[in-house]
């Protein structure tokens, strides 16, 4: 009788060693929840951009936007609670508007709207979810001016100085509509505005322009055209 209680209790315990071991490889094989984020926006000055929400969950109860990266309610810029079919938003109007989907729009945006902005997700009961974005917001910029200290020169004689005008920091040359390649004798000045070609060849008399970029936008300036004399 001794015998078969002891037996029975490993047996017992065996199981319940079995059962733990079950346990936790489904507690390990489980998904991970996705992490809530929110987008990185490129946005061009004066223009409306929508910050969304990835990997929302589906039962959240509320969603609240934040400027910077904060949680602290004095830096709330728009709320979303959802009871019921019932959603309130604030701010209602504004700059600032929050979708019916918990994206946030922003109206006209300036540069002074770039930054970092979070998203915190009320799920139901007391767990949250934190994400956070990048507004980046870039300026229109002006049609760049080409100016050359001459535009006819004689080959192997004279040299040629373009300069580029333009406050944008990104340039680009162009030579008859393609890149311009650079070699010992066509040289960029640090910020690239100014384009030297010393001593001046034939096969650089062409059509020049600088264009100017940035993530969004990009303009190009006028052709100017480089007359070379040979003999």
């Amino acid at each position: 009788m001794g015998s078969l209680s002891l037996s029975t209790h490993r047996g017992r315990v065996h199981w319940l060693g079995l059962l733990l071991v079950a346990s936790l490889l489904n507690f390990w094989s489980q998904p991970t929840t996705a992490q809530v984020t929110a987008e990185l926006i490129n946005a061009l000055e004066g223009k409306d951009v929508v910050l969304r929400i990835r990997n929302k969950p589906p039962n959240a109860e509320r969603l609240t936007w934040y400027r910077g990266d904060t949680t602290d309610s004095k830096r709330i810029i728009a709320f979303l609670a959802v009871n019921q079919r019932i959603h309130i938003r604030g701010p209602p109007d504004g700059p600032v508007i929050i979708n019916y989907d918990g994206s946030l729009v922003l109206k006209s945006v300036t540069m002074k709207d770039a930054g970092i902005y979070t998203i915190l997700v009320q799920l139901q009961g007391c767990k949250k979810m934190k994400g956070c974005g990048r507004l980046n917001v870039y300026p229109l910029l002006s049609v760049p001016t080409l100016r050359a200290s001459t535009t006819r020169v004689t080959e192997n004689k004279d040299a040629v100085v373009m300069t580029c005008s333009t406050n944008a920091p990104a340039i680009q040359w162009l030579f008859n509509g393609t890149n311009l390649q650079l070699t010992e004798r066509l040289t960029l000045s640090p910020d690239h505005r100014n384009l030297t070609i010393d001593p001046v060849q034939r096969e650089d008399a062409g059509d020049y322009q600088c264009k100017v970029f940035n993530p969004v936008n990009s303009a190009e300036s006028a052709s100017l055209v480089l007359d070379v004399k040979f003999e």
